[in-house]
């Protein structure tokens, strides 16, 4: 037994010797000191030996059992060290090489770049861009814009209201600062007003929320033909100097006389027909394209602000409002607009 315990520590000292790497050293470990190995069932069967030989062949168990530990340990710092060393070889970083290219940081959302190219647009012609409180007094949303209480129109702008304060509402249009603006400043006057509004309607067109920009200008001489030039002039920057725009009869409570306004197919180039002679979907055959509403400003609605100088008698003027989702929806072929709120990146990014 004695001399079967100075094979195994020959062995054990010959293969730690030549290991190459942490792993098969711990493989060493495990088939000369672990549990099963041959030099600890020797040790556990001391006390089965003849008395003669037990300090003997223990003493010798012992001593070897130490041995193999302490080498193992060295042999185990030393491997680490020279793996840590070609791991550091192999991961260094090259400092002259170029950085890597910094990840986009993002882009305008496609309703902000619409209605900001309109505000431009706009800006261009004279006007001034305001903005005013998305919570908004009933007499500013309704009453001051020629819609008295009980009026069948309010019905068709339907919105929400604080229930602790019934006269205060989520504004339905960007109207309102026709009357604001009005009230800080005497004619003439040009502005556009972008903005959220809010209406209880949810569909593949509708939204609870969307965004609309409305224009308003007041002052001497102002006439029907101006608000035609203005509108064709702001249509052909938004889809095409060869669009043109008409006017169609309507009724706004606020307007009189109230048009809407369309502007002609860009997909079919008001024809009404595609190249293959079907019937244009964009226009559905028509060659138009419904954009907004507008109108000559109704007297009603100067007499709220006659105090400012707008007398009806002396100045008039035109509004028009469209909403910016149907633009957008228009020039980027979008089908459904509850696509612009979904957040998806598929969609969005689409549109660098």
């Amino acid at each position: 037994m004695f001399d079967r315990v100075a094979e195994i520590q020959t062995e054990a000292e010959a293969a730690i010797g030549a290991g190459v790497n942490t792993a098969e050293l711990e493989e060493l470990r495990v088939r000369y000191l672990g549990r099963k190995a041959e030099l600890t069932t020797i040790l556990r069967g001391i006390a089965e030996l003849p008395a003669e030989e037990r300090g003997k062949v223990g003493g010798a168990a012992n001593k070897a059992r130490k041995s193999l530990e302490s080498q193992l340990e060295a042999k185990a710092a030393q491997l680490d060290a020279s793996e840590l060393d070609a791991r550091l070889t192999a991961d260094q970083i090259d400092v002259t090489l170029p950085g890597a290219p910094s990840r986009p940081s993002g882009h305008l959302h496609l309703i902000t770049r619409t209605m900001r190219q309109i505000e431009d647009v706009m800006v261009g012609l004279g006007y001034r861009v305001m903005e005013g409180p998305e919570i908004e007094h009933d007499y500013y949303n309704f009453t001051a814009l020629n819609h008295p209480e009980g009026h069948p129109a309010r019905m068709l702008q339907d919105t929400f209201y604080l229930q602790s304060h019934p006269e205060v509402l989520l504004r339905t249009h960007t109207s309102p600062m026709q009357i604001r603006a009005m009230e800080t400043q005497g004619p003439p006057i040009f502005i556009v007003v972008p903005g959220k509004v809010y209406r209880r309607d949810s569909d593949a067109t509708h939204s609870p929320m969307f965004h609309q920009i409305e224009g308003l200008a007041i002052g001497e001489g102002i006439t029907l033909a101006d608000l035609q030039g203005t509108l064709l002039e702001m249509l052909r920057a938004i889809f095409g100097e060869s669009r043109e725009a008409r006017m169609r009869p309507h009724f706004f409570p606020f307007t009189e006389p109230s048009v809407e306004f369309d502007v002609s197919c860009f997909q079919c180039e008001g024809t009404g027909s595609l190249a293959d002679g079907e019937r244009c979907n964009l226009c559905k055959g028509i060659g138009w394209i419904e954009v907004g509403g507008a109108g000559m400003v109704d007297p009603n609605v100067l007499g709220f602000v006659e105090g400012n100088g707008y007398d009806a008698e002396r100045v008039q003027g035109f509004a028009f409002g469209m909403g910016v989702e149907r633009i957008a929806m228009l020039r980027h072929g979008v089908p459904d607009l509850r696509r612009f709120f979904d957040n998806d990146v598929r969609v969005l990014g689409q549109f660098l």
